[in-house]
C-alpha cells in the first residue's frame, strides 16, 4: 500500500456511492470535481484496486468498491459516535442530532414539541430529515442519521428501540356521508367502502391495509397518495373515505367542514410510535432522555407509553 487511506478518503467515496454522479458528489463534499476525482484515484492506488467505473454516460460502484464503501459508511458512523460519546458526557443533548423521521408523523408531531426541547436544550442542533420507512433504516445503518422516530415493528435487530406513544386511527368522511350519523365508527361499518391510501413505501399504508383487510373494505387501487394532507384533500373531493392517525386531525391539523372526522368504537385500531438507534451508538442515554422529554411533552392524540 503506497499511501494510507484517510477518513477525507473514506467520505469522499461514500459520497460518489450515495449520487454515482461525480459533479453531484464534488458538491456534497464542498470540493471541486477535479479534487474528488483525484481523491477517489488516490483511495484506489492505496487499495491497489478499482473501485469506481467512469464512463462519459454514468458512474457505477464495482463489486469490491461496493464492499469497501459499506465498511466506510461503518468506518465514518463509529467515528461520528466516539466523537458524540465524549461530547455527551459533557453535556447531553447538545451539539448536532440527525433525526429521521416519517412523513406521517413529523408534520404533525415537531411543530408543537420543537419549542419546548429547544428552550430546554438551546445547546441541540437538530437536523431533520423527512422520508418513508426504507431509506431511513438505511440512513440509520449507515450512519448518515442518528436516530429515527418510526411506527413499530422496526425488524432490524442492530437497532434499539425506546416506546413514546400510542396513537389511534379515526375515519375521514366526506361531509355528509352515511357514517357520518354516527359518533363512532366500527371496523364492520368500513366493509364495501371505497378506502383512500396512501403510496406503497409509507408503514401507515400498510397499518390502515390491515384494518381494510379485516372489515373487507375495498382499497381504492386507481389512486394512491403521497401525503396525508392528499389523502384529505380526496376525501373532501368524495372520491372515497380514509383513515388517518389521531394526530394528523387535532388542534392546527384539524380539517375543515368538507370532511368529517369520525373515531372508532373500542378495540380502536392503533399504532405505536418510537424511537429507534442503533444498538452499538454511544450516545444511547442521550437518546434515552430524549424519548423521555417527548413522552412528556406530548400532544393532544398521543398516548405516552410507560
Amino acid at each position: 500500500m503506497s499511501q494510507a487511506v484517510t477518513l477525507k478518503h473514506l467520505r469522499y467515496l461514500v459520497a460518489v456511492a450515495d449520487t454515482l454522479h461525480f459533479g453531484r458528489a464534488a458538491d456534497a463534499a464542498n470540493i471541486s470535481q477535479p479534487s474528488l476525482s483525484a481523491q477517489i484515484q488516490q483511495l484506489e492506488e492505496a487499495l491497489g484496486t478499482q473501485l469506481v467505473e467512469r464512463t462519459k454516460r454514468r458512474v457505477m460502484l464495482t463489486p469490491i468498491g461496493t464492499e469497501v464503501a459499506e465498511r466506510a459508511r461503518r468506518i465514518l458512523a463509529e467515528v461520528r459516535d466516539l466523537a458524540d460519546s465524549v461530547q455527551g458526557v459533557a453535556a447531553p443533548l447538545a451539539g448536532d442530532l440527525r433525526l429521521g423521521v416519517i412523513p406521517t408523523v413529523g408534520p404533525y408531531l415537531l411543530p408543537r414539541v420543537l419549542p419546548s426541547l429547544r428552550r430546554t436544550y438551546p445547546d441541540l442542533r437538530l437536523y431533520l430529515r423527512e422520508d418513508q420507512t426504507g431509506r431511513l433504516v438505511e440512513r440509520l445503518k449507515g450512519g448518515d442519521l442518528d436516530t429515527l422516530m418510526l411506527a413499530m415493528p422496526v425488524a432490524e435487530p442492530s437497532f434499539e428501540a425506546e416506546p413514546l406513544f400510542d396513537e389511534t386511527f379515526v375515519v375521514a368522511l366526506p361531509a355528509g356521508h352515511r357514517l357520518a350519523a354516527r359518533n363512532q365508527v366500527s371496523e364492520s361499518d368500513l366493509a364495501d367502502e371505497q378506502v383512500l391510501l396512501l403510496e406503497d413505501g409509507h408503514c401507515f399504508r400498510d397499518q390502515a391495509l390491515a384494518v381494510c383487510g379485516d372489515a373487507r373494505a375495498r382499497d381504492r387501487e386507481s389512486f394512491a397518495a403521497t401525503s396525508l394532507d392528499t389523502l384529505r384533500e380526496m376525501v373532501a373531493s368524495r372520491i372515497g373515505i380514509t383513515l388517518l392517525p389521531a394526530l394528523s386531525v387535532t388542534g392546527a391539523s384539524a380539517p375543515n367542514g368538507s370532511v368529517e372526522i369520525r373515531p372508532f368504537a373500542p378495540p380502536c385500531p392503533s399504532r405505536r410510535v418510537a424511537l429507534v438507534w442503533r444498538r452499538e451508538a454511544a450516545r444511547g442515554r442521550e437518546f434515552k432522555e430524549l424519548a423521555q422529554f417527548l413522552r412528556d411533552n406530548l400532544p393532544l392524540g398521543a398516548e405516552p407509553v410507560g
